[in-house]
């Protein structure tokens, strides 16, 4: 299996994503296809692991303040030669944690969409609290969409959710302001009708506190609103933990006892928490396995963003979207 890596995307340039390239090369049997300044990132590699790594020299790299289109002239930069060995089927995957409007234009106009899907979507994951993940899309590729938008973003969630978190009965539920029926702006009680008259298991509206119950897997809005969803979720996350850290730090010796011992909870509330646990959202409905990285990944979320493009292309993501198409 061969995946291409943009070695340069990411706010923290080439080093963590080396590391978790090496750390999936520890556990995984993959050949990485590295695109970028050969000088910088070849010393990074272990030399034990040199004779598994492809490089692929790469001088330009889009900067994320940089306008997406850009990309479509910057023929010699990291993602488009990326998405260019995919385009050729020199390789079975990309990852990058780099500009991601520059990697959807990209995936989209030069690997072409999937026949009968009309705009890809980035699905992402949200923790629940049945310990679990529900997947949510669109969390970023269209701001605006049409109903039959989002009955196709239910479509290639359904899917993926059987592939990720091997369920075979995935409950949909759509993203509005009440669980009425009546409920909801012209393009969501649209699609209301559409996901009710096509999918059995489709369980109706949910509101945003109902995201992180876990009574459905698969939560389907446009990328407006689920980027939103998506941020402000990473936001709270972070600021109640440091709120836990400052009450901790405050308290009397018997509280921070009390704290000692809870610390495994604490550690998995962060576990589950942490993007760096599932690495990075698959572009749904382009023509191959794109997997777009946080800005900000470590090392394990770039080898967790490794693992999820391993398991798109091990379970035929692409077709299986393509077959399900003809089913509803």
């Amino acid at each position: 299996m061969k995946i291409a890596i943009d070695a340069h995307g990411g706010d923290f340039g080439p080093e963590p994503i080396i590391k978790g390239v090496v750390k999936a090369l520890e556990e995984k049997d993959f050949i990485p296809y590295l695109v970028g300044k050969e000088e910088i990132i070849k010393p990074l590699i272990p030399k034990e692991f040199l004779n598994k790594v492809r490089f692929i020299n790469s001088e330009d790299v889009i900067k994320m303040e940089e306008s997406a289109t850009e990309a479509l002239k910057r023929k010699e930069s990291t993602i488009y030669k990326s998405i260019e060995l995919l385009r050729n089927k020199e390789v079975d995957g990309v990852v990058s944690a780099g500009h991601s409007g520059a990697t959807m234009s990209l995936a989209t106009l030069r690997i072409g969409r999937i026949k009968g899907i009309k705009r890809p979507a980035i699905v992402t994951f949200m923790p629940t609290i049945k310990k679990s993940y529900a997947l949510v899309l669109d969390v970023g590729a269209n701001v605006d969409c049409e109903a039959e938008n989002l009955y196709q973003f239910g479509l290639m969630g359904e899917v993926y959710a059987k592939v990720v978190l091997n369920k075979q009965n995935v409950t949909l539920g759509l993203l509005s302001n009440g669980e009425e029926e009546s409920k909801g702006n012209s393009v969501t009680k649209e699609a209301f009708k559409m996901l009710k008259e096509n999918f059995p298991n489709f369980k109706g509206n949910v509101e945003g506190n109902d995201i992180f119950k876990g009574e459905v897997d698969v939560i389907i809005t446009d990328g407006f609103i689920g980027n939103i969803v998506l941020k402000t979720s990473e936001g709270a996350a972070e600021i109640i933990g440091k709120l836990i850290k400052q009450e901790i730090q405050k308290s009397g010796i018997f509280q921070k006892i009390g704290a000692l011992l809870l610390k495994p909870v604490f550690n998995e509330l962060k576990k589950v928490t942490d993007y760096a646990e599932y690495g990075g959202a698959p572009l749904l409905g382009v023509n191959g396995c794109v997997i777009i990285a946080h800005g900000k990944s470590n090392s394990k979320a770039i080898k967790n963003a490794i693992f999820q493009a391993i398991k798109y292309i091990e379970n035929d993501v692409t077709n299986k979207i393509q077959e399900s198409l003809k089913v509803h």
